[in-house]
């Protein structure tokens, strides 16, 4: 059956409504564009108005058959047609919209494809409410671009629906690929939620599309989708529709994680800078290289810099303009899954930094995104970081904080990440942050805590454990901000860990100095035990003490070559032993000479080409295998239970020791000299007698020490020394550490 447009339809359509339509400068296309019924309850017809600028001509298809179009106005044209008519069981006939595919010619070039403005919402009710209360804990199945497959009697259509929240656009355009990046695509208001919606027909993965949006002052800017789930390879700026057909073989991981404190086992943390580990590797190949080398350093984790998407590389992705798009840089999102999954299959958890304090300016991405501050605070005075030149994120607002709180979940579920390490806590926490009296407004209460992000942490981390049991938040916070790692049902803000930036500073000062001059500030190097407790502490030596002129690791220690290396051991045993969890950097573990330099590679070959630095790579290696195979070295890190003093007072001999203890009462005794001489027949007390083994001397030759140690053990005696009844007396190495573990009990 082949039937044609009447004149006039059925249903007609004012020119500046039909005008509107056609340029995209419309809240509602539905209300002119797909099919509407002839408003006669007993017509029988559907006029059918589509968008198809320039076609030389258009036919609407049903399953009746073919409907020549007429062009009305400015690229818009009609069709009337059949409507299905079906009996209610009632006596009465009720009306479907038909089902119809688009023809249109373009010279000789024919087209046919289904059409945006015959399908429902692909964003429901439900979500919609989620949205405006700000509670959609999986937002991104709703919002940015999510390929479907609607069945049809015409067929089954797939293609992707795009949904965006704009709340103050006049207009929104979804552009891209499919459509020449032209205005043919104008998108609908859901009205009070904010969100813009058009499923669009055809569209795939790997098509590039930016929402073009109609401000309030009347200009239209190209934005890149908030909630895209790839981008463009930077320097372009698109975002890329996904499809994921990735098949995970974690499930028992995932099973063990779930059922573990992940807070009391142990965690030894490779931080990776995933460009310049060894540049020019994709995750592909860093699931098969960096996998291999972590395994065989022993780490539990590695810990990758943000690896969301972020425009600058020399940012190091800390300024991010994607948070829903692993970067481009080193492949597809299921190639970062592949890296995940590689290193469960090894026994290595994945933490992945995190970065909601603030966002960068570029127009193209969050910045004023609907032409007004929108993801950014309004007040210049809290939604302005001046330290980082970046916009700082308005906690108080419903969809704001619904945007971020998806977003940590998104990474556990979606990616399945162990864990979260959120970047500068302190900047969300102080309004007053890096600003002077007169740079920043009072909360409510007149004070300088930021209430508002303060409700946002708790609630991030309340869901994130909620959601995922087994995964942990780690807070990078820089103050004595009381109960980072307090449950929020205690009024903490919920971490599970936090980053011990007093033991970092405090100690790398200390090993700045001669050696000859520690004596003085070896209160330096002990005040840490004084509040080793009042918080679950990670010890780290990150990314942001080995570069900017700081020097690496290798570089902060005084003294010659030998001098340097011996000092990285002695302090890395420190580190390891220390009641805490530790994280290292990528390179420290080699004894990298010069700092890090996000441009190119660590110095691998410098590390086959010196035995000495090799030396520090097997002493990590040794370290984390000792640590490991030993629950004293970590089950009681949170708990004063597990440390005990043996020697705190040998500022003289630049000297400490202690006692490390599990739940079972197994220990180990460690001395660390950080003196540039031996101590010969200096006198220790140990915690018990009999024969204790030297199970790792960080001076000895293998590691390119110079030997000094004692055959392997020792006999401790029944001499009291410091209130013990046994002691023991020890040669003790230069710039060195030793690990004594009881064997048997005198």
């Amino acid at each position: 059956m082949t039937g044609s447009s009447l004149s006039p339809p059925p249903v007609v359509v004012p020119p500046e409504a039909l005008a509107a339509a056609a340029s995209g400068r419309t809240f509602d296309p539905h209300a002119v564009l797909g099919p509407h019924l002839a408003p006669d309850a007993d017509d029988p017809r559907a006029v059918v108005r589509v968008l198809r600028p320039l076609a030389d001509e258009v036919v609407v298809v049903t399953i009746d058959g073919d409907h020549p179009a007429t062009h009305e106005q400015d690229g818009v044209w009609v069709a009337v047609v059949p409507v299905p008519v079906q009996d209610d069981g009632a006596g009465d006939t009720v009306r479907h919209a038909p089902d119809y595919r688009v023809r249109a010619r373009y010279g000789d070039h024919v087209t046919t494809s289904d059409d945006p403005y015959r399908f429902l919402p692909t964003v429901g009710e439900v979500d919609q409410h989620l949205i405006r209360e700000g509670r959609h804990e999986q937002l991104w199945t709703v919002l940015g671009a999510n390929v479907r497959t609607f069945p049809s009697v015409l067929g089954a259509t797939t293609g992707t629906g795009f949904a965006v929240w704009a709340p103050n656009a006049r207009a929104v355009r979804v552009i891209g690929d499919f459509n020449g990046w032209g205005s043919t695509h104008p998108m609908r208001s859901l009205g009070s939620t904010g969100v813009w919606e058009l499923f669009v027909p055809g569209v795939q993965g790997g098509d590039r599309y930016k929402f073009e949006i109609l401000g309030p002052d009347g200009s239209w800017r190209q934005k890149a989708d908030p909630l895209a789930k790839s981008a463009e390879t930077p320097p372009a700026t698109a975002s890329v529709v996904v499809e994921s057909d990735y098949s995970w073989s974690d499930d028992a991981w995932l099973a063990e994680r779930e059922q573990r404190d992940p807070h009391n086992g142990p965690l030894s943390v490779y931080e990776v800078h995933l460009g310049s580990w060894r540049q020019g590797l994709s995750y592909r190949d860093l699931a098969d290289q960096l996998t291999a080398y972590v395994v065989e350093q022993g780490f539990t984790h590695v810990e990758l810099m943000p690896v969301a998407e972020h425009p600058f590389g020399g940012s190091w992705g800390y300024q991010v303009s994607g948070y829903y798009a692993p970067t481009s840089r080193f492949g597809h999102p299921d190639d970062f899954r592949h890296l995940v999954d590689a290193l469960h299959s090894a026994g290595i958890g994945v933490i992945v930094d995190w970065v909601p304090a603030h966002f960068p300016r570029d127009e193209w991405a969050l910045a004023r995104f609907d032409g007004t501050p929108l993801y950014e605070h309004a007040d210049p005075l809290r939604g302005e970081q001046p330290d980082w030149g970046t916009y700082v994120f308005d906690f108080g607002r419903n969809e704001v904080r619904n945007f971020l709180v998806a977003n940590a979940t998104y990474w556990f579920e979606e990616f399945h990440v162990d864990a979260l390490r959120v970047d500068a806590v302190a900047s969300m926490l102080y309004l007053d942050y890096s600003r002077n009296p007169g740079q920043w407004h009072p909360n409510v209460h007149g004070g300088r805590e930021n209430l508002e992000a303060i409700s946002f942490l708790q609630e991030a981390n309340a869901t994130a454990y909620r959601r995922t049991p087994g995964v942990m938040m780690i807070a990078e916070e820089s103050t004595a901000w009381p109960g980072v790692t307090r449950p929020t049902s205690a009024d903490g803000l919920g971490f599970g860990l936090k980053w011990n930036m007093g033991w970092m500073n405090d100690s790398l000062r200390y090993m700045a100095e001669e050696p000859i001059n520690r004596r003085y500030h070896h209160h330096e190097i002990t005040f840490s035990m004084v509040y080793a407790y009042s918080e679950q502490f990670v010890l780290p030596i990150s990314h942001d003490e080995v570069v900017h002129g700081k020097g690496s690791l290798y570089g902060k220690m005084p003294g010659d070559d030998w001098q340097k290396r011996a000092g990285v051991r002695a302090f890395l045993a420190y580190q390891w032993s220390h009641p805490g969890k530790q994280l290292l950097f990528m390179g420290s573990e080699i004894g990298q000479h010069t700092e890090w330099n996000e441009g190119r590679s660590l110095d691998w070959d410098g590390l086959s080409a010196d035995p000495g630095r090799a030396g520090v790579q097997r002493v990590v290696r040794d370290l984390n295998a000792f640590y490991r195979d030993t629950p004293a070295m970590w089950e009681l890190d949170h708990d004063p239970a597990g440390f005990e003093w043996l020697d705190a007072d040998a500022a003289d001999h630049n000297l400490l020791a202690y006692v490390r203890r599990a739940r079972d009462g197994s220990q180990v005794a460690v001395v660390v000299n950080f003196a540039g001489t031996p101590h010969e027949g200096f006198r220790l007390a140990l915690p018990g007698g009999g024969t204790w083994q030297e199970a790792l001397n960080t001076d000895a030759e293998v590691y390119g020490g110079s030997g000094v140690g004692n055959l392997g053990g020792v006999e401790a005696q029944p001499v009291p020394w410091n209130g013990r009844a046994h002691s023991v007396e020890l040669r003790v190495p230069p710039l060195a550490a030793l690990f004594l573990v009881p064997t048997s009990h005198g």
